[in-house]
């Protein structure tokens, strides 16, 4: 997957070409509505502004290109401050977020790979801490605690799975594969923002950067699950790769404490992980190995669904359609998913064995959450 996460007043959307609209929501920049024009193309990611006030963002986006694009607006650091990703050719999407003032570069990734091409911009004036209602500041606060709890729970899961391979367990290796995967899963997009992380313990070997070599550059959940379900095999390299993802999976840990959360980031980041089940799971591209695809899906849609549940008190107050259209979305993909499971809470069907015709079904209700889970953010912040 691509290192992929993620916040508040939506201002006017105009109607043209990839528009990014800003506000202070306290006063409007050089007297109109603080508007940056972004054209995403297949060669260009043209900026029409490269300065504007710190405060609620809301990012709309036009893809003119031939190839599905992803857009960023990143920290000097790559850390992701806000995204969107899988925005197909001609089509349009939008972001509500939250900047504070600094440099930052907003990517243009046609293809969904590389370093994008890339825009510096400035964005100026006070970091005054958006208004916030006692029902969002809950929110922050009850999404905070579960990121940290999926994350210290990842990590005893996936010790036991590491220790496994370095005692050469090939089949028990492979039990606890998926399982040691899920909180990691459903708290993606916070995992994702750190930049530096997600490349090291979840890149498939498709999206190694070009003159990395697989030999020596990849490592993390993937590299492993390679050697187990293709070699069947653990030597001495897959050993020493044990050791470094709970190395990585420990500082990630360490990190999630810090983590930016604001109840943008929170909405943002659930239709993330609708956009890592389009993208990866339902096409059977993440566990192209172990075919654990739905078990990631499983844990993608409650990660999704959490964020939803939290900011609903919000979103509900502001925009009722949107939260009983969203109820109803979550509902029909849990019972479709459902439909899969085997065993266990995270036993489910290996996904080489789901047909085309189930794959599609499963395409369509995904975007069909996904389609009113984007227009979240924007209902928080009304």
């Amino acid at each position: 997957m691509s290192a992929s996460s993620r916040y508040l007043l939506p201002c006017a959307v105009s109607a043209t070409a990839a528009v990014v609209s800003l506000s202070s929501c306290a006063q409007k920049s050089d007297g109109g509505d603080g508007s940056v024009r972004v054209t995403a193309s297949d060669s260009k990611c043209e900026v029409s502004r490269t300065q504007f006030p710190a405060g609620h963002v809301t990012v709309s986006i036009e893809n003119t290109g031939s190839k599905v694009t992803e857009v960023y607006v990143l920290f000097p650091d790559d850390r992701i401050a806000a995204e969107r990703e899988n925005i197909g050719p001609g089509t349009k999407s939008s972001i509500t977020t939250e900047i504070k003032s600094g440099e930052y570069r907003i990517a243009c990734k046609p293809g969904m790979k590389g370093d994008g091409i890339r825009q510096k911009v400035t964005v100026t004036g006070r970091n005054a801490a958006a208004k916030r209602s006692p029902e969002a500041d809950r929110a922050v606060a009850a999404y905070r605690s579960y990121v940290l709890a999926q994350a210290e729970q990842t990590l005893p899961r996936a010790q036991a799975f590491a220790d496994a391979v370095k005692a050469g367990d090939v089949a028990r290796a492979k039990k606890l594969y998926a399982p040691s995967r899920i909180g990691w899963e459903r708290t993606e997009p916070v995992a994702e923002s750190f930049g530096d992380i997600d490349p090291k313990v979840d890149v498939r070997e498709d999206g190694l950067e070009a003159g990395q070599d697989p030999a020596t550059d990849w490592t993390g959940w993937h590299r492993l699950e390679k050697a187990l379900w293709q070699g069947g095999k653990i030597g001495a390299r897959e050993k020493e790769l044990a050791d470094r993802l709970m190395s990585d999976l420990n500082t990630w840990v360490k990190k999630v404490g810090a983590a930016e959360i604001t109840p943008t980031s929170m909405a943002n980041g659930a239709k993330s992980l609708l956009d890592e089940v389009a993208r990866n799971k339902v096409t059977g591209e993440e566990e192209r190995h172990s075919h654990t695809d739905l078990v990631d899906f499983k844990g993608n849609l409650e990660g999704a669904r959490q964020s939803y549940e939290l900011l609903k008190p919000v979103a509900s107050r502001n925009d009722i359609g949107l939260t009983r259209e969203l109820d109803s979305q979550f509902v029909a993909l849990s019972q479709l998913l459902e439909k899969f499971r085997t065993g266990g809470d995270y036993t489910y069907a290996s996904y080489d064995t789901v047909t085309a015709p189930q794959r599609k079904e499963l395409s369509d209700r995904v975007n069909a959450l996904a389609e009113p889970l984007s227009k979240l953010a924007a209902a928080v912040v009304k």
